[in-house]
C-alpha cells in the first residue's frame, strides 16, 4: 500500500488496514453524483480506506469513484485501496451471506473486498430491502454459528481479505468468539470523546480485536446526529489551546486510544484538515479533562427493539450493563 501520510495497522489476519478511514453512509442524495465526486476527490486527497455497507446505498457511486481513480491514475491499482463493506441484518442468514457480500462486489466492480462486516448483531425478516430503516419485518435472534461460518467461507473464498463486525458487546463478542474458526479482526461501533467505550475497547484488546470508531465528531447531520462532540467547550478549549480544530482533538483523541477512525466529509477543506492529525499529541492534562466529560450514546438504534423480539429494551440490546 503506498504511503500517503497515514499510519497503517496490522489487523490479526494479516492484512494492513490504514488508521483513517473515509466514512460512505449519506442520508440526503446517497449514492449520486456528489457522493462519487467526494470519493474521488478523497482519493486525490490521500485517502485510501473507505467504509460503505449495503444499507448505505452508496457502494455503487464508490465503486465509479475508484474506477476513475484507476483511469485519471490517481492510484496505479486497486491493492492500494482498502475498502470495507457490511452485511445488512436482512440478509444475516447463512443462505443469504455469500450473495449479498457478491453482490456488494457487483456494486463497487471489485474481486474482493479487505474487510466484511457483520452491521448489526441480529437478524431480520429475508428480503431485497437492505435500507436502513427496513426493521418492518420480524427481528430474530442471529444464529451466530451459522452466520458466522457463511461469513468465515467468504474468507476462505477469497471474495474478502479479513471479516468482523460492527456494533458488538462484550456479551456478543463473547458469544461469538466461542464458536468461531476465524476470530473477528475488527469491531466497528461509535466511539467519540463524549462516549468513550473503555470496557468494550479493553475487551476488544484482550481478545485481539482492533475497534473502529464511527460517529467520532457526533453524526452531525445524521438522524442520530447531536453537537455534543463539536459544540463541546472542553473539546473547543483545547482545539484553541493546541491551534488545532475540534474535530482535530476529537479525532486526535480516538487516535490515541489505538482506534480506527471512519469519518466523513465532503469538504476538501476538511478532508485535508482530518489527514492532519498524526504529527502532533495531546497533553497529559488535555487527556485528563476529555476523561472527565459527561458519557452518552448517540446511536440507539430503536427500530431494534419490539415487545415481540428479541431485545425488548435498548439495554437488552446494547448489553449495557454486561459492556
Amino acid at each position: 500500500m503506498v504511503n500517503t501520510g497515514v499510519p497503517v495497522i496490522t489487523l490479526s489476519s494479516g492484512k494492513g488496514i490504514p488508521v483513517l478511514g473515509m466514512g460512505t453512509f449519506e442520508t440526503v442524495s446517497k449514492g449520486g453524483e456528489r457522493e462519487r465526486l467526494a470519493f474521488l476527490k478523497a482519493i486525490e486527497v490521500g485517502y485510501r480506506h473507505f467504509d460503505t455497507a449495503a444499507c448505505y446505498q452508496t457502494e455503487e457511486c464508490l465503486g465509479e469513484a475508484i474506477g476513475e481513480a484507476l483511469q485519471l491514475g490517481l492510484i496505479k491499482s486497486r491493492d492500494e485501496l482498502f475498502i470495507t463493506s457490511k452485511l445488512w441484518c436482512t440478509d444475516a442468514h447463512p443462505d443469504r451471506v455469500l450473495l449479498a457480500l457478491q453482490s456488494s462486489l457487483r456494486n463497487l466492480k471489485l474481486e474482493y473486498l479487505d474487510l466484511y462486516l457483520i452491521h448489526f448483531p441480529v437478524s431480520l425478516k429475508p428480503g431485497n430491502e437492505v435500507t436502513m430503516d427496513a426493521a418492518g419485518g420480524k427481528i430474530f435472534l442471529m444464529d451466530y454459528k451459522s452466520v458466522w461460518a457463511a461469513m468465515e467461507e467468504c474468507q476462505n473464498l477469497g471474495f474478502t481479505k479479513s471479516i468482523g463486525v460492527s456494533n458488538f458487546s462484550c456479551k456478543k463478542l463473547q458469544e461469538l468468539l466461542a464458536i468461531a474458526n476465524i476470530p473477528p479482526v475488527v469491531n466497528q461501533v461509535e466511539m467519540s470523546p463524549v462516549f468513550h467505550q473503555t470496557n468494550l475497547r479493553e475487551y476488544c484488546k484482550a481478545n485481539n480485536i482492533l475497534v473502529t470508531a464511527y460517529s467520532i465528531l457526533g453524526g452531525k447531520g445524521t438522524a442520530w446526529g447531536s453537537n455534543s462532540v463539536l459544540g463541546s467547550e472542553v473539546l473547543n478549549q483545547i482545539a484553541i489551546a493546541r491551534g488545532k480544530s475540534i474535530a482535530q482533538v476529537s479525532m486526535r483523541w480516538v487516535y490515541e486510544q489505538g482506534a480506527i477512525l471512519v469519518v466523513k466529509s465532503f469538504s476538501e477543506k476538511n478532508m485535508r484538515e482530518n489527514l492532519n492529525i498524526f504529527d502532533w499529541e495531546l497533553t497529559k492534562e488535555d487527556l485528563e479533562r476529555i476523561g472527565e466529560i459527561p458519557q452518552r450514546r448517540l446511536i440507539i438504534q430503536e427500530f431494534m427493539i419490539s415487545s415481540n423480539g428479541p431485545f425488548k429494551s435498548l439495554e437488552e440490546f446494547w448489553d449495557e450493563k454486561a459492556a
